[in-house]
């Protein structure tokens, strides 16, 4: 069996390939021939070669540019064939394989064109999606302004409403004081002498100053005639508001104005700063007169204190002071007290002299512990503002507090714990005369 095969040669294994097959059945049982150009012939003669072995094969380059090829078929199934009938088979493969890879290749790319087309889509959506929220941001952003400023209105009349308030309540005091001013001069005509004029009085007769004049204490209102306790008016300072104080004219010779008054726990001593300043309370009950006033009438000259103490056995002690005075609210009404004497041991000037004055509200500890207003200085020996306890003895336990907060005179029981029943504070001028003709 004879193959001739004509390729062409740039074409060679990349393109179809023609095979030209020559099948003669009577030639197979004998050798084949070539010419001496290693070409075989077909009339009967052989050429000077020999015989062509199987799996052989040779080739010529033709006139036309062709290339020829001249190879021989195996004559048995275990011969292989030649390499060049096996390529042909790769080529087919490849060729096939070849179609396949174009044909996934274009369902790719169609895969691919619907892919960015879908992306496209999401790109669209997302755009669209955050024109939205920026709209919603921008509304939202608009309604927080807009609550912002309806916020910033509301403070602003707010504060406005206060500050109305509080020039209200201003001149409702100066008109409240202006009354009392009124009607203080009208009871007090005296009080209209120039201020000069009472000054040349007191050079002359300063154990008696301001009798038949303004008083400035209960002692001037006692040097005035008047010889019962009770409520009245004062005027301790010439450019100041008349004030009503209540006046002790039965204890040691009287005169004495009450800065100071417990005696059945019905206010609340646990007060302000403020409050302790302005006063509290009621003149013919439980009261403080107000630092700003008790510095007032101290600084009109030398004052003596007394402090009368009663337990709840009955037992009453006083405690004097021969000296007495606080500064002004500008150094904290710091005290000054001096010169002891009495029928109970001290617990207030060796201990609280030149103290300043605490509130709860004030950032001193001790006033927050004991819950009151005092001269406090680690924390007390006496606290007659504290707490009011009834019965008298009081223990830290029961109450769940810090430390002692009760109404204290240490020495009189020698305890922190014991809570006096009634207490009186009051002042006189330090060179008061009782019985004086008027």
């Amino acid at each position: 069996m004879w193959l001739s095969t004509h390729l062409g040669p740039k074409r060679m294994m990349m393109q179809s390939l023609l095979f030209f097959v020559l099948l003669n059945h009577h030639s197979v049982q004998r050798p084949l021939a070539a010419d001496s150009n290693g070409i075989s012939s077909d009339d009967g003669h052989q050429g000077n070669t020999g015989l062509i072995q199987c799996g052989e094969y040779t080739n010529q380059l033709l006139p036309n540019g062709r290339c020829k090829i001249i190879a021989t078929l195996p004559q048995l199934d275990q011969q292989r064939c030649p390499d060049m009938f096996r390529c042909t088979d790769e080529v087919s493969y490849w060729l096939h394989e070849n179609e396949e890879r174009k044909q996934q290749i274009l369902e790719l790319r169609e895969l691919i064109a619907e892919l960015q087309e879908e992306l496209r889509n999401h790109r669209h959506r997302i755009k669209v999606l955050e024109l939205q929220h920026e709209e919603k941001a921008s509304r939202n952003s608009s309604v927080e302004q807009r609550v912002q400023d309806l916020e910033q209105q509301s403070l602003e009349v707010i504060t406005v409403q206060h500050r109305q308030a509080t020039l209200l309540h201003d001149i409702q005091a100066q008109v409240h004081n202006f009354s009392l001013l009124v009607e203080w001069v009208r009871h007090n005509p005296s009080c209209l002498v120039p201020a000069q004029m009472r000054q040349q009085q007191e050079m002359h007769r300063p154990d008696v100053r301001h009798a038949k004049n303004c008083p400035i204490d209960c002692a001037s209102i006692y040097y005035n005639g008047v010889r019962r306790s009770g409520v009245y008016s004062i005027m301790p300072s010439v450019e100041g508001l008349p004030i009503e104080v209540l006046c002790e004219m039965d204890v040691e010779g009287g005169g004495w104005t009450v800065i100071q008054r417990r005696q059945d726990g019905t206010v609340n001593f646990n007060r302000t700063w403020n409050e302790y300043k302005d006063g509290f309370g009621d003149l013919n009950g439980e009261f403080w007169m107000g630092n700003e006033n008790i510095h007032k009438i101290t600084n009109q000259g030398d004052y003596s204190l007394r402090i009368d103490l009663e337990d709840w056995n009955n037992k009453h002690k006083h405690a004097f002071y021969q000296l007495f005075s606080i500064e002004d609210e500008t150094n904290y009404y710091r005290l000054h007290v001096e010169g002891f004497s009495g029928t109970v041991e001290d617990s207030f000037a060796w201990y609280h002299n030149k103290r300043s004055f605490s509130t709860p509200d004030s950032g001193n500890i001790c006033a927050a512990i004991s819950q009151g207003g005092w001269w406090y200085h680690q924390c007390f020996f006496s606290n007659l503002n504290g707490v009011y306890y009834k019965g008298g003895r009081y223990s830290l336990k029961n109450r769940k507090i810090l430390g002692p907060d009760g109404m204290v005179w240490y020495t009189w029981k020698d305890t922190d714990y014991y809570s006096l029943r009634k207490v009186t504070m009051m002042i006189r001028p330090r060179t008061f005369r009782p019985h004086l003709s008027p």
